[in-house]
């Protein structure tokens, strides 16, 4: 079986992790902070917060940005759900804008055109969640004008885009958000095995998600509401959570982050030997728009009936079959039963429900060879002609 996506495990990275095991510290010691300091100097950001996973980043950013009962947060329907479920940890309500149809990330005009709409209603979001699908960037300035123009805070969802860039600045610079996310996933295109960051040029807010990551404890006396009983003395001064990166993970990560370019470089080979291998084919290859370097965590095309004469359903089963462990990103989130317990109905985002009834997430990491990659491409040619 040829995966969709896979980790790339060197001895260096097997050093770094036994390295902390013969140290002092395996949880929170120097391995965190000087990943941190690696990707917030990568990205160009002042302050990077590592985290147990890109869920928790999500979570803690909402909370830092004052998200909570009675706020809306709105993402992208083609998301994993936890761009989505972040705000309703929080208490908030949720909503989605449709997607671009080249794209496939949120819509500035869908989101223009909703939040005019939200206005007059008295409804505008607190909070956007901006999607960077596949690794490529939203159009964050668009976003950005919009957030100014109507008042709500922006959250990159950046969990696909670590190595990308968006008019040719890092990915994660916060130029246009508040907060940037990455995920640190084994199929992500760094890996920390599990784990996140949350990425701000705000203090303040860099300070608050650091309480919110270990249980809204302090030790800082300046935050305390009185003078400190001892040397060993701590206050809870917020709810928080037990959120944090474990130093083994934070060594694999700094160990992977000095392979990061190349990782993103091989991807883009593979993507453009594929837009090459699959021109004659009746399927749509992704589109990239010309502001963005994607991170290529993701190979979408999408496969419809009307080109192929094959279902959807049966081009991707015949794949499976044939040893490719293709997959599909994502089922959109409002399609969900728990959400459409909320009142989401289908067709409510007509775009994002046509992407789903095409899309096929092909092999794509950066350990693919180009003879497997061939193995891909003669398979699809099968599935599509059966």
């Amino acid at each position: 079986m040829i995966p969709y996506g896979r980790q790339d495990i060197r001895q260096e990275d097997i050093d770094a992790v036994v390295g902390v095991l013969r140290s002092d510290f395996l949880t929170q010691g120097p391995a965190v902070l000087r990943f941190e300091q690696a990707v917030a100097a990568y990205c160009g950001a002042r302050h990077a917060l590592a985290v147990n996973s890109a869920t928790s980043a999500l979570h803690i950013a909402c909370l830092a940005l004052g998200l909570g009962p009675g706020d809306w947060l709105w993402t992208s329907p083609i998301t994993f759900v936890a761009s989505a479920n972040c705000g309703l940890y929080c208490g908030a309500q949720v909503d989605f804008v449709d997607i671009d149809p080249r794209t496939y990330n949120l819509c500035p005009r869908a989101l223009e055109h909703k939040l005019v709409e939200a206005e007059r209603a008295n409804r505008l979001p607190k909070v956007v969640v901006a999607v960077h699908l596949c690794g490529q960037p939203c159009d964050m300035e668009a976003i950005h004008a919009l957030s100014r123009r109507f008042g709500f805070k922006v959250i990159e969802d950046a969990s696909h885009a670590i190595g990308g860039r968006y008019k040719g600045e890092p990915v994660g610079n916060c130029r246009y958000s508040d907060i940037t996310v990455f995920s640190f996933h084994p199929v992500k295109i760094i890996t920390t095995a599990e784990g996140g960051m949350a990425m701000t040029n705000d203090p303040a807010l860099a300070e608050k998600m650091a309480l919110l990551r270990t249980h809204g404890i302090t030790r800082d006396p300046a935050q305390m509401t009185r003078e400190p009983d001892g040397p060993w003395y701590y206050q809870q001064i917020e709810l928080g959570f037990n959120y944090r990166m474990t130093d083994l993970q934070a060594a694999l990560g700094f160990s992977q982050m000095q392979r990061l370019d190349e990782y993103v470089a091989r991807r883009h080979h593979l993507a453009r030997r594929y837009d090459e291998l699959l021109r004659d084919l009746p399927v749509t290859t992704p589109w990239q728009h010309p502001d963005g370097y994607s991170g290529l965590h993701l190979y979408v095309v999408r496969v419809s009936e009307a080109r192929t004469g094959r279902p959807h359903r049966a081009v991707f089963e015949a794949l499976r079959r044939d040893g490719i462990g293709v997959n599909l990103h994502y089922i959109p989130v409002h399609t969900q039963p728990y959400y459409q317990r909320m009142g989401f109905k289908a067709g409510q985002f007509p775009e994002a429900e046509r992407y789903y009834a095409e899309a096929i997430s092909l092999p794509m990491y950066a350990t693919l060879t180009e003879a497997q990659q061939d193995e891909v491409v003669d398979a699809l040619k099968r599935a599509i002609a059966a």
